[in-house]
């Protein structure tokens, strides 16, 4: 219980300071990551938690599940709409050949590693997470627009990538067995994301159309039906699980099940599930923490570190950019959506899970690399949000005092 105290105490510091924090880009999850490794580090730290076994492996999974969940339910109204064209591109083209980049560029990194355990580290290092730096998607100087289409890819990419991480890992552990057998492995996975999708669906699409009916005939309370929206990706997590398939997948589902029914639900009738799921998410931040003294202090890879740096810049970048050619949007702005990628909480879990379900040296080599990643994230994308959002200010500045044609410098009628 003690721990439980300590983290709710340095929750609580940074909630009275996160506004001057915020000045410096600490955001809640960095607070929650530095304090993880200020009290795990060391030979008889003050806390300390065993993270590779089934209890941690399910309470991570329930994480995710939320997160997924929350994600799909909280794209911005109309905004898949305004920005299709760019979100197809980026969902349908950038995120293949992103995934192609990071296994790629892994297999030239790490070639005497298996191909599979370097198509789960590609799974890995790829999804998006906005929370380390919140403060650009929320950033006025930032125009509409990049926040936006920012905004719908990280509601959609880390579900995407999820039962391609499923696939994955099931491959790589069958490729550790004697026999090898991939086609079960695969065959396996691909039922029991079958399930996930099923139970996603169903307890989605019933939940969304019994909660629009009751709000809209006044059987329910706003209260009540945040309540009702929480229970559904537990709902869709524990039934996908119970049929054999995938808990977290299946949230994903049900959140793109349940969106549509939203547009007529009180606008607030996520926040519950929200404020739970960003709870849970920064004690996974704290967890993350105690790995990265696990992990980082141990030795010093450069080829980790080297490739950690590709798989955060070039192999988002380049592909990006190359997809959002010929839409006529401004070179700075692509590169903008190609640079600003952070990886956090799905990579962390998405690692915890290769760990647990991976033999020992697959998983802390994996393991190893994701918390790398995602520290060279956090360390890149933190320290350059500001000077970014500060030269879109500039450029704004710029154009505002610019002559306009046939105009005097401010811009008003010639005299």
């Amino acid at each position: 219980m003690l721990a439980v105290t300590v983290i709710a105490g340095i929750l609580f510091t940074w909630a009275v300071l996160s506004h001057r924090l915020a000045r410096w880009s600490i955001s809640a999850p960095i607070a929650m990551m530095v304090a993880g490794i200020l009290l795990t580090r060391g030979d008889d730290p003050p806390m300390y938690f065993d993270y590779d076994t089934a209890a941690v492996e399910h309470a991570v999974e329930v994480v995710l599940a939320l997160i997924l969940f929350v994600d799909a339910t909280e794209v911005p109204r109309g905004a898949i709409g305004r920005e299709k064209g760019t979100v197809t591109r980026l969902l349908g083209g950038a995120l293949p050949l992103t995934l192609g980049a990071a296994f790629l560029a892994a297999l030239a990194f790490f070639p005497d590693r298996p191909g599979w355990v370097l198509a789960v580290l590609a799974t890995v290092v790829v999804p998006l997470d906005l929370a380390p730096t919140s403060a650009v998607v929320r950033d006025r100087r930032i125009p509409a627009r990049l926040r936006e289409v920012l905004n719908v890819e990280g509601g959609i990419n880390d579900g995407i990538i999820s039962p391609v991480f499923l696939l994955c890992v099931a491959a790589a552990g069958a490729s550790h067995t004697k026999s090898a057998d991939y086609t079960d492995a695969l065959l396996e996975a691909v039922v029991a994301a079958g399930w996930a999708v099923a139970a996603g669906s169903a307890v989605g699409w019933a939940a969304g159309w019994l909660l629009r009916r009751s709000w809209a005939h006044g059987w329910t309370q706003p209260a009540a039906a945040r309540l009702g929206v929480l229970t559904v990706p537990v709902a869709a997590y524990s039934l996908s699980v119970a049929l054999g398939g995938n808990g977290f997948v299946a949230s994903f589902v049900a959140g793109v099940c349940l969106a549509p029914a939203m547009r007529h639900l009180p606008e607030d009738a996520v926040e519950t599930t929200d404020d739970l799921t960003a709870l849970l998410a920064l004690a996974l931040w704290f967890l993350f923490g105690q790995m990265v003294n696990d992990e980082f202090w141990d030795g010093f890879h450069l080829t980790v570190v080297l490739y950690a740096v590709v798989a955060v810049t070039l192999v988002r970048m380049v592909p990006v950019v190359l997809v959002l050619h010929g839409t006529g949007m401004r070179s700075r702005d692509k590169a903008f959506l190609g640079w600003m990628g952070p990886r956090g909480a799905t990579s962390i879990v998405f690692g915890l899970l290769a760990a647990v379900e991976l033999p020992d040296e697959s998983g802390a080599f994996i393991t190893r690399v994701m918390v790398i990643t995602v520290m060279v994230s956090i360390l890149l994308h933190g320290l350059s949000a500001e000077p970014i959002a500060r030269a879109y200010a500039r450029r704004a500045a710029a154009r505002a005092e610019a002559p306009h044609p046939g105009g005097t410098g401010g811009g008003g009628p010639a005299g």
